[in-house]
């Protein structure tokens, strides 16, 4: 229903798929299924029970229109798809979703999604790394005007411009990964009473078969895991899309000191046939300034009152989809135009003569010599990653 008109950045990706309706349906049903094989192991339901739900969970497939309208009863879908569940487990289905509340299941689905998609995202990141590294070292002699304030100012290298790229996306992948991505088991008010005193080993129990982090105690209220995976997301598209604004410069005709690399239809003007608009560039950076905002919802969801939210979790729900599949569809996309990208050392070096001619006496080379060294350090920090 949502085929990414409108968000052609993130469309046909491999993030868009990991954060479809499709997608957090099979992590709900993964972590309902994955409770009850918790509870088997401490004994707080039969094995057999717990096999019968695990391969209804697998064998089950919602339809997430009919979902989605039935959710507006309670207001969350999980109500609704435990009640088909339960049906789909046949005897077994008095032990679906025992002792957990519905935002238990919600929000261990909500890390599920986002540890599935972080893979996605780390692993295109990396290649946007090693694309990266390869311009700055190709380039880290390659002389260019440096521009502040969009004016020139003094000489440097397009090596050196490309480290500064290669770093803020290393820093941010590295935030994005050290991100924890808690399960969510607290039962109706965060007690854990159901299980009685078995409820602490169950919730680490429960983490375990899904390959999430383990949690100190259950964060209902408590939306700090949600809002720094938000941030850490915006880190990496602002990462991305300051490599994508200064493509965009550096790309204007009056400059032409880089192109995106050309594709059939890529870059086209349905009006000016004659332009070769940077395309890739401008759907990283939509994804770049559509992030934030996206984030500050998250981040005012934290204010969520006494033991369960009323409204602030509801509300992280589609922000977070967002963040998580336009990171994934910015991270592809830079991958996509940096694979290709065209330098153009000799413009580079006219637009810098043009500067020089201005500084009387003043000796590029020992720009360039600095440039390099610092390439060379942003280069050997890159590298430490890769050991």
């Amino acid at each position: 229903m949502d085929a990414g008109l409108l968000s052609p950045v993130r469309a046909g990706t491999a993030a868009e798929a990991l954060t479809g309706d499709a997608a957090w349906l099979r992590a709900l049903l993964d972590a309902e299924a994955a409770l009850a094989r918790a509870q088997a192991r401490l004994g707080l339901v039969p094995a057999d029970a717990a096999d019968a739900i695990t391969q209804a969970a697998r064998a089950a497939r919602p339809d997430p229109a009919g979902l989605a309208r039935r959710a507006r009863g309670a207001g969350n879908p999980v109500v609704p798809l435990v009640a088909d569940l339960r049906a789909l487990a046949g005897d077994a289905g008095r032990h679906v979703h025992h002792g957990a509340t519905s935002q238990d299941v919600m929000d261990t689905a909500a890390m599920l999604v986002a540890a599935r998609t972080r893979r996605e995202i780390a692993g295109t990141l990396d290649r946007v790394l090693a694309l990266l590294a390869g311009l700055a070292e190709r380039h880290r002699d390659t002389p260019m005007p440096g521009r502040t304030l969009s004016r020139q100012a003094l000489p440097t290298t397009f090596g050196l411009k490309t480290a500064q790229w290669l770093l803020g996306c290393l820093d941010a992948r590295d935030r994005l990964a050290a991100v924890a991505l808690p399960v969510q088991l607290g039962g109706a008010v965060g007690t854990l009473a159901a299980y009685g005193a078995d409820g602490p080993a169950l919730a680490d129990a429960f983490a375990d078969e899904l390959g999430l982090d383990r949690a100190v105690l259950p964060w209902h209220t408590r939306r700090t895991p949600i809002a720094e995976l938000g941030t850490a997301l915006s880190l990496v598209t602002g990462a991305l899309g300051k490599i994508a604004t200064d493509v965009t410069l550096l790309a204007q005709s009056e400059v032409d000191e880089l192109a995106e690399p050309a594709a059939p239809g890529r870059g086209g003007s349905s009006a000016m046939p004659h332009k070769r608009n940077p395309a890739l560039a401008t759907l990283v950076r939509s994804a770049a300034l559509q992030v934030p905002a996206q984030v500050q919802v998250l981040l005012t969801a934290q204010a969520a009152g006494h033991e369960r939210p009323a409204g602030e979790w509801h509300a992280e729900w589609q922000p977070l989809r967002e963040c998580l599949r336009l990171t994934g569809g910015a991270a592809a996309t830079t991958a996509e135009l940096l694979d290709g990208l065209e330098v153009r050392p000799d413009r580079m070096r006219a637009h810098l003569d043009d500067l020089v001619a201005l500084l009387p006496g003043h000796d590029p080379s020992a720009d360039v010599r600095a440039a390099g060294v610092l390439t060379d350090r942003a280069l050997i920090e890159y590298r430490k990653t890769r050991t």
